[in-house]
C-alpha cells in the first residue's frame, strides 16, 4: 500500500482575506435604519387608527343627537290618551316625515366641521314610537392622504324613543 502525500490547501493571499472575521462594522447601522422605519410606520398606523376611531365617535354622537331630536318630533295632537281614563301611559305617534325634518334641522344647527360629505341616509319611525337616524360620512387619514385619497365611508345608526309622561 502506497501512501500518498496530502494535498496542501491553496494559500490565501493576505489581500483577499479579511483582517478580522468577527468585525460587525456597518451591521448596526442597517438595523437602526430598519427599526427606525418600522417605528415610523407603526406611529403612522396608530395615528390613522386613532383618527378613524375618533371620527366614528363624532359621527355616532351626532347621530345620537339627531335621533333624540327626531324622537321628540311629535305634536301634542298626536298624543293618545286611553279612552277609559285608566293609568295607561300616554302614547305618541311619530311620523317619518317629521322625523326626517327634525333630523335635518338638528344637523343644520349642530356643529360638525371635521365630518366630510355628511348625509342623512335614513331617518324614519318604523313603529311610530322610536326614531331611527342613520348618518354617513367619509374619513380621510390625517397623514398620507395619497394612500386613501377617496377616504373610507363611515355609517352609523342611532335609535331613540321619547317617553311622554
Amino acid at each position: 500500500m502506497t501512501v500518498r502525500p496530502r494535498r496542501r490547501a491553496p494559500e490565501v493571499r493576505a489581500a483577499d482575506r479579511p483582517d478580522d472575521l468577527s468585525d460587525d462594522t456597518g451591521s448596526t447601522l442597517l438595523l437602526t435604519i430598519f427599526y427606525g422605519f418600522l417605528a415610523l410606520v407603526v406611529i403612522l398606523l396608530v395615528v390613522a387608527a386613532s383618527s378613524l376611531y375618533l371620527e366614528r365617535k363624532r359621527l355616532l354622537t351626532l347621530a345620537d343627537g339627531a335621533a333624540l331630536a327626531a324622537a321628540e318630533a311629535y305634536t301634542l295632537d298626536a298624543v293618545t290618551i286611553a279612552p277609559d281614563g285608566s293609568a295607561v301611559p300616554l302614547r305618541t305617534e311619530l311620523d317619518s316625515g317629521a322625523v326626517r325634518t327634525a333630523a335635518d334641522a338638528y344637523l343644520a344647527a349642530a356643529p360638525h366641521p371635521t365630518l366630510e360629505e355628511l348625509v342623512v341616509s335614513r331617518a324614519a319611525s318604523a313603529d311610530g314610537q322610536s326614531a331611527t337616524v342613520s348618518l354617513s360620512a367619509y374619513w380621510r387619514p390625517p397623514i398620507l392622504t395619497l394612500v386613501l385619497p377617496a377616504g373610507v365611508p363611515l355609517e352609523v345608526s342611532a335609535v331613540a324613543r321619547s317617553v311622554f309622561r
